[in-house]
């Protein structure tokens, strides 16, 4: 039976905006306050899913949330009608209003961790919604995200969904951004590789001291728990603090995989000769031939992978077997990144081309590439039993570019956040979105 593993991209929501609220997010610190452009952004995100479906990739679309979130403004103690909700956030707790109408659920690498059925131990795809407890502004992302996800791998019998991990610092759980996986082809058993920034419980393992760590150990081991993964497996990587601190708030800003393939940074995990030997011999043992690819930091400095956001990248399999990197602009417009980039291709090693795209509304709050997206390894069976209305067709692509065009605006600042004209404009929207993915009803307006 033939596998795929299916790039499920965010689709930008209406409200996206510069709201400054990740700190340990370098770019989303800078760009705070600056004007954005939600229907730019959309457009870009789109742009790159059907350039992936047009290159032979399988492509899904993942909708995004209901913003502002009026619900959780009144959880905090805001009443009245939804307008009077949203301008009495506006006048007494402006941050709060900012955080409830965040579009950072666009970053669907966070959503969750997905383990395909050849590794679990009931031979289903497993789900985890991330708690992303870290931030305010995504930690209430979960509810809608559980409910997005069990629209579109409803069938019991191929998908098995968890709730995310308790809402607490020791469980911080911030989801594939930080897990990969290793295999021979996708539809064989794997190993599953979670990194972690530090452990709740255990002193020995060290912790960065500028910025959160926001991935514990005890959460990683959780997940694999749930998943029903085999000991041999999985392997535990720990991040490497010091670049936590350099602002690589996930590991996939610093790395990332696919297949056999480790592409990472020098500096980006601790005890990185044993993890690798660890991922080597497990792999081994399923038959596959684990490789990496280390760029050093001689080459490229940490500074720069992360403003170029090198490793934030897909790395793909081409139907030859060849692999493609998927790279934002801004690793054509840094002078060092590029020549690694140039180097790497001409070498005629495991990775041969890499294609630009422009992100820039994404890369300006902190997202990439690899940010946009949330990784499904599928057998036919499985890929038959996925909701159709979430896989990107030319019909679709035109649909929702036409969707995008009617709804979004050209410009957002913070202070347009309080127009309670925003809030229905968005309901608008999200209420034809749900019909053309056909996912029923999963935002709270819709349920009550």
């Amino acid at each position: 039976m033939k596998s795929c593993e299916v790039n499920f991209d965010g689709l930008v929501g209406p409200t996206h905006n510069y709201g400054g609220l990740s700190y340990g997010n370098v770019a989303s610190q800078n760009n705070s306050q600056q004007s954005s452009n939600p229907k730019e952004a959309a457009l870009q995100g789109l742009a790159k899913m059907k350039a992936l479906m047009e290159m032979g990739f399988v492509q899904g679309v993942l909708a995004p949330q209901e913003r502002p979130d009026v619900a959780a403004l009144r959880n905090l103690g805001f009443a009245g009608t939804d307008a009077q909700v949203i301008e009495q956030a506006a006048k007494q707790a402006m941050p709060l209003l900012v955080a409830s109408c965040s579009a950072s659920s666009m970053w669907v690498a966070n959503a969750a961790t997905v383990s395909p059925s050849a590794d679990t131990a009931d031979g289903r795809v497993h789900f985890t919604a991330a708690n992303l407890n870290c931030k305010y502004h995504r930690s209430i992302e979960h509810p809608t995200t559980s409910r997005v996800l069990g629209a579109m791998f409803a069938d019991q019998q191929h998908f098995a969904h968890h709730a995310a991990l308790p809402a607490v610092a020791q469980f911080g759980d911030e989801g594939a951004a930080n897990h990969t996986r290793f295999c021979r082809d996708y539809g064989e058993a794997g190993v599953e590789f979670f990194v972690f920034g530090r452990s709740a419980f255990d002193t020995r393992y060290p912790a960065p001291q500028k910025y959160p760590a926001r991935q514990t150990l005890e959460a990683s081991q959780a997940v694999a728990r749930l998943h029903g993964l085999s000991e041999d497996g999985v392997v535990f990587g720990q991040q490497n603090p010091a670049v936590i601190d350099a602002g690589v708030f996930h590991n996939d800003v610093i790395a990332v995989g696919n297949g056999e393939v480790l592409f990472y940074h020098e500096d980006a995990f601790l005890n990185t000769e044993q993890m690798l030997a660890q991922l080597q011999g497990k792999l081994g043992k399923l038959g596959g031939n684990f490789q990496s690819i280390c760029v050093p930091r001689s080459q490229v400095g940490v500074e720069d992978a992360v403003r170029s956001y090198l490793f934030n990248s897909q790395l793909l399999t081409r139907p030859d077997g060849t692999m493609l990197l998927i790279v934002p602009e801004e690793c054509r417009n840094n002078e060092r990144v590029w020549q690694y980039l140039q180097g790497l291709t001409a070498s005629g090693g495991l990775i041969r081309e890499v294609n630009v795209f422009d992100l820039k509304q994404s890369m300006q709050n902190g997202g990439g590439p690899a940010c946009l997206r949330l990784r499904v390894a599928l057998n036919e069976t499985e890929l038959a039993a996925v909701n159709p209305g979430v896989i990107m067709t030319p019909p679709l692509y035109d649909t929702l570019t036409q969707w995008v065009d009617m709804h979004y605006r050209d410009s957002l600042r913070e202070t347009d956040l309080a127009d309670p004209q925003l809030l229905l404009e968005c309901r608008t929207a999200l209420d034809e979105l749900t019909q053309i993915l056909k996912l029923g009803s999963v935002y709270p307006f819709q349920i009550n």
